[in-house]
C-alpha cells in the first residue's frame, strides 16, 4: 500500500489544490454531518415541551463559552416565543436550523466530491499519457513475448481500477474516519456508558472483514490477467478473421474465447461474493450494536431517569451517522485492495526500463557522409544466434543487397540498422559513429524503412503518409504517390488523398497497401533507404513500374534492399548470400553467377516459378 501510494505521489501533487480542497470540504462535511443530529434535540425539545426556560439574554464573555452562549441564545429565543405564544415561530426556528446544518452537510459534500472528480480524472489522464509513452518507447523486444491484449487492458481497464478503486483512501483517511470522531466527541458529551458500545463495535467488526478479505487482492491480480487474455483472443480474432473464416475455425476460436470467459467469471464470482459480503455484515453488526443501545439507553430514559429523552434520540442518530461510514469504510477497504493489484499491473508497465535508451549528450546525425560499417557483429532474439561474425561495409550513395532463404538472418539487419534491437556483439557505425553512441531519433531520421508487412492506420491516405514527414503540401504527396506508382488508383477514390483507407488499410488491395508504404518512404526523402522485401505483395506490372521508381528514387543514395526475388536486386553495387547468418557469398549479380554457387542456385529455381 505504501509503495503504491509513494508511486502515485507524484501523480498527486500535481493536483495538490484540488487535494487540499478535497480534504478541507471533507473536513466540514464531516462537522456539519455531526451538527445535523445535534440540532435534532432543539427541535424535539420543542415538540416535547423540554426546552430549558431562560428569561434573561445571555452574554457572550469568550471563545471558551461559546457552546454555552449558544446554547442559552437559542434556549432564550424559544422562551421568549413560547412566553408570547409564538409557539410556531419557536417550532420554525428550530427547524430553520436543522435545514440550513443539513444543507451545509450536503453542499460541502458535493464541494468534496468535485474536487475529487477533478484529482480522480486528472491522475488517470496522466497515468494513460505515462502509459503510452512508455508502450511507444520500449523496445520490440519487450512485446517479443507479451499479448497485445494485456497492455491493452493495463492501459484502459486496470488505470480505471486504480481510479475508481485507489482514490477511496481520501476519503478514507479525511471523510469518514473524521465523520466517526466527530460524532464520538459529541456522543461522550451526551453520554459515555453508550459511548463505549460503540468502541467494542469498531475493531470487531474491522477484524472480522479483514479476514475475509485477506485474499481479494492475489484474485483481483488473477482476475485482471485473465481479462488482458480475453482482450488479446478478441483482438486476434478480429486481426485474423479471414484465415479464421477461410479455415472455418470459428468453433476453435469461439471455444477458447469461452474458456477465458468463463474463466473470468469464476473469479469474478469470488471476487464479487467477497465485496458483496463486507456491506451486508457490517450492516448486520451496526443492527446487533443499535439494539444494544436501544435497551441500554432505554433503561436510562425510562427507568434509571439519567437521561432525556430527546437527548437519546439525537444520540441514536449519532450512533446512525458512525455506522454508515463504518460500513462504508469496510467496502472501500475491499475496494482498495482491487485498486492495489490494479496499480501493480500499471507500475509494472511504467517502471519498466527501456533496453535501448539514448545515452547522456549523444551524436547527432545530420546525414551520412561517407559510410555505414557493419563490423563483426553477433546477435540472437533468445537463446539462438540468428547472425554470427557479420561484417559489411556499405558506403554511401551504393545500393547493398540481401538474399537468401527464410531464417538466414536478413530482415535481422534492417532490425539492427533501426536499432530496434541492439546487437549482443560488435558494432554497426554511421560514418564512424557507433549506433549506440548516436540518437535514436536522429538516426531514425536518416533511414526510410518499408517492410514486408504494409504497416497502414484507420486514416486518410495524407495522413498515413506525412508520418515522417508532417510539413508536406498536397502536392509533395502526389508526387510521392506517383513515384510508388500509386496515384493510378488513388486519384479514382471519392476523395482522393483524403480517402479514409480503414483499419489496417483494409478497404485496398495487398498491392496497393505496399505502394502506399512505399510512398511514405518516398515523402520522408531519407539519406538512406531499407527495403525489407518491399516489393514482395505487388503484381508483376506493379513491381515491374516501382522497381523502376525505386532504382530512380535509390541513385545516389545509400540502399539495404532485403529481397527474396533476386529480379529485383540485379542491379545492386554489391550483392549479399546469407546461409544461417553468416555470409556465404559476395559480389555483384555477374560475379555471383559466375561463382556458381549458391546464388547460381537460386536464381536458377526462381526462373522455374
Amino acid at each position: 500500500m505504501k509503495r503504491i501510494f509513494n508511486q502515485l505521489l507524484p501523480y498527486i501533487k500535481k493536483y495538490k489544490k484540488y487535494v487540499l480542497g478535497n480534504i478541507g470540504f471533507n473536513v466540514l462535511y464531516a462537522f456539519f454531518s455531526t451538527l445535523s443530529f445535534v440540532a435534532l434535540i432543539p427541535m424535539m425539545n420543542v415538540l416535547f415541551d423540554k426546552s430549558e426556560v431562560v428569561k434573561a439574554e445571555p452574554v457572550w464573555t469568550g471563545l471558551g463559552d461559546t457552546k454555552n452562549y449558544l446554547e442559552q441564545l437559542l434556549n432564550y429565543k424559544i422562551t421568549t416565543f413560547i412566553n408570547s405564544g409564538d409557539q410556531q415561530l419557536a417550532l420554525l426556528l428550530v427547524v430553520s436550523i436543522v435545514i440550513i446544518t443539513f444543507l451545509f452537510k450536503n453542499l460541502f459534500g458535493y464541494l468534496a466530491l468535485h474536487h475529487m472528480m477533478h484529482l480522480k480524472n486528472g491522475v488517470l489522464t496522466d497515468l494513460r499519457k505515462d502509459m503510452f509513452e512508455k508502450i511507444i518507447s520500449l523496445p520490440l523486444k519487450f512485446y517479443s513475448k507479451r499479448q497485445k491484449g494485456d497492455v491493452m487492458a493495463r492501459v484502459l481497464g486496470d488505470v480505471s481500477e486504480v481510479q475508481n478503486s485507489f482514490f477511496v483512501v481520501l476519503e478514507l483517511a479525511v471523510k469518514e474516519p473524521l465523520t466517526i470522531l466527530f460524532s464520538i466527541i459529541m456522543m461522550f458529551a451526551f453520554s459515555w456508558e453508550l459511548t463505549l458500545f460503540v468502541f467494542i463495535f469498531i475493531p470487531i467488526a474491522g477484524f472480522i472483514i479483514s479476514l475475509i478479505g485477506k485474499s481479494l487482492k492475489n484474485k483481483s491480480l488473477k482476475a485482471q490477467a485473465e481479462s488482458g487474455r480475453l482482450i488479446s483472443i478478441v483482438e486476434e480474432g478480429l486481426t485474423g478473421l479471414k484465415v479464421i473464416k477461410s479455415y472455418n475455425s470459428e468453433n476453435h476460436f469461439r471455444n477458447k474465447f469461452n474458456v477465458s470467459a468463463n474463466s473470468l467469471l469464476k473469479l469474478s464470482n469470488k471476487i464479487g461474493k467477497k465485496n458483496n459480503l463486507a456491506g451486508p455484515l457490517s450492516e448486520f453488526m451496526g443492527i446487533i450494536t443499535i439494539a444494544i443501545l436501544l435497551w441500554y439507553g432505554g433503561n436510562l430514559v425510562l427507568v434509571d431517569k439519567t437521561l432525556e429523552g430527546t437527548v437519546f434520540l439525537a444520540f441514536m442518530g449519532l450512533a446512525y451517522n458512525i455506522l454508515t461510514p463504518a460500513k462504508a469504510i469496510s467496502k472501500a477497504s475491499y475496494r482498495v485492495k482491487n485498486g492495489l493489484a490494479a496499480a501493480d499491473r500499471v507500475f509494472e508497465i511504467l517502471d519498466e526500463v527501456n533496453t535501448i535508451p539514448d545515452i547522456e549528450n549523444p551524436t547527432e546525425l545530420a546525414g551520412l557522409q561517407q559510410e555505414i560499417s557493419i563490423e563483426h557483429i553477433n546477435f540472437k532474439y533468445n537463446d539462438d544466434y540468428v547472425l554470427k561474425d557479420f561484417s559489411v561495409t556499405i558506403p554511401k550513395g551504393k545500393t547493398v543487397a540481401l538474399v537468401g532463404q527464410s531464417g538466414s538472418g536478413k530482415s535481422t539487419i534492417a532490425n539492427l540498422l533501426t536499432r530496434f534491437y541492439d546487437v549482443n556483439e560488435g558494432e554497426i557505425k554511421f560514418d564512424g559513429h557507433n549506433i549506440k553512441n548516436v540518437s535514436i531519433k536522429s538516426l531514425r531520421k536518416q533511414i526510410g524503412l518499408v517492410t514486408q508487412d504494409s504497416i497502414l492506420f484507420n486514416d486518410s491516405i495524407k495522413n498515413n503518409l506525412i508520418l515522417g514527414k508532417e510539413d508536406a503540401t498536397d502536392e509533395d504527396v502526389i508526387d510521392a504517390l506517383k513515384i510508388a506508382n500509386a496515384w493510378e488508383f488513388v486519384k479514382d477514390l471519392p476523395q482522393g488523398i483524403d480517402t479514409n483507407i480503414g483499419d489496417a488499410g483494409g478497404s485496398l488491395s495487398g498491392g496497393q497497401k505496399q505502394r502506399l508504404s512505399i510512398a511514405r518512404a518516398v515523402l520522408k526523402n531519407p539519406p538512406i533507404m531499407v527495403l525489407d522485401e518491399a516489393t514482395s505483395a505487388l503484381d508483376t506490372e506493379s513491381e515491374r513500374l516501382v522497381q523502376e521508381a525505386l532504382e530512380n528514387m535509390m541513385k545516389n543514395r545509400t540502399s539495404v534492399v532485403i529481397a527474396h526475388r533476386l529480379s529485383t536486386i540485379q542491379n545492386a553495387d554489391t550483392i549479399i548470400v546469407m546461409h544461417k547468418g553468416e555470409i556465404a557469398e559476395k559480389g555483384s549479380h555477374l560475379e555471383l553467377l559466375a561463382k556458381n554457387g549458391i546464388y547460381k542456385k537460386l536464381v536458377d529455381m526462381q526462373s522455374f516459378e
